[in-house]
């Protein structure tokens, strides 16, 4: 099959473009990337190998325009969406995958127009705007947090199940702001620092670029060594290596953990879209597998009472969540569907 994958804006996206194309394309199929000029995108795939080619079209968002922005955006969607038409027809797309965000707004709604079946993949547990939209005229629909024919496990590292192991009691606690760091976490994880070196816990941060000198600097004036990360590409072993975790909840990092059987403290940004960070976590609490607070003053002591709990029953059943190749199974649906 011709595949056109679309979508991006942020690296919740295009990590799940990626895995989709590689396994997309390691079952042999054509795959070719349509994105925008704003956002992430060109950085994540402006000189991959992995697509024979890679568009990208001059787009920006349009929900957080207003007035006259707004206008100029809808035309930039639109003339992109003629080349998005044009490109489909020269490439011979059998299939359109949307992994959501601006981005995948011409290509997407190209798809629909031009008769060629669309598939999406939601990363989240509340259905961003886009997708809302064009969930209806999708063949099919993708996501972790619902049942039904397009249930599927999400997309994450084979190496987070390869590593699984349940967490009897905790020797390392890391902390986790995302990709940017989150200043709330980094003051929380400074606040309970002293009491975690009482108890023999080490303390893994990855605090973002920004915050890295002064988180540093608060932890040698507290007289502990802990291991802090501005930025790292080894997140993926500095997980295997935790025994809990204190996290945002985006998609990609929620899921993870889940791979890994970290059970989670979560506090959701709460900026998020549609609030779907703490509707993420919320997933993980009807399944009785983690913790989530609000942003606010006096979290440290709930905090403790979740590190002083009984780990181990919420690690195991982390693994009845998520099951490896969720990227193959889903090509596999789409293989099967078109």
């Amino acid at each position: 099959m011709n595949i056109i994958f679309t979508g991006g804006g942020t690296g919740g996206h295009l990590v799940i473009a990626l895995s989709l194309a590689e396994t997309a394309r390691a079952r042999g199929h054509r795959v070719i990337f349509i994105g925008s000029q704003s956002g992430q995108d060109h950085q994540w795939f402006g000189n991959s190998p992995l697509f024979e080619k890679a568009y990208f079209l001059d787009t920006t968002g349009v929900v957080n325009k207003k007035g006259l922005g707004k206008i100029g955006a809808l035309w930039k969607v639109f003339k992109a969406l003629i080349r998005s038409r044009a490109l489909i027809r020269e490439f011979g797309a059998d299939a359109v995958v949307s992994v959501g965000g601006f981005s995948a707004a011409p290509a997407a709604l190209a798809a629909v127009v031009s008769g060629i079946p669309l598939y999406i993949h939601e990363q989240n547990a509340i259905t961003g705007k886009l997708n809302r939209l064009l969930r209806s005229y999708a063949k099919g629909f993708f996501s972790s947090y619902e049942e039904g024919e397009f249930h599927c496990d999400y997309p994450v590292n084979e190496r987070y199940f390869q590593n699984a192991r349940i967490r009897q009691e905790i020797k390392n606690v890391i902390f986790l702001g995302g990709s940017q760091g989150a200043k709330f976490i980094n003051d929380l994880a400074l606040e309970v620092a002293p009491w975690l070196k009482e108890r023999g816990i080490h303390i893994i941060h990855q605090c973002g670029v920004k915050e890295e000198e002064r988180v540093k600097t608060a932890y040698h004036e507290l007289g502990i060594d802990a291991e802090v990360y501005g930025f790292t590409t080894q997140i993926t072993e500095l997980i295997e290596r935790s025994d809990f975790a204190v996290s945002r909840s985006g998609a990609s990092t929620l899921w993870e953990l889940c791979a890994a059987g970290v059970p989670a403290f979560y506090i959701p940004f709460p900026h998020a879209a549609a609030d779907h960070q703490f509707h993420n976590a919320q997933y993980i609490l009807q399944h009785n597998c983690g913790w989530c607070e609000r942003q606010s003053d006096g979290i440290a002591y709930k905090l403790k009472e979740a590190i002083m709990s009984d780990i181990a029953p919420k690690s195991e059943a982390l693994a009845d969540l998520i099951a490896p190749n969720g990227a193959e199974h889903i090509i596999q649906k789409i293989e099967k569907s078109v």
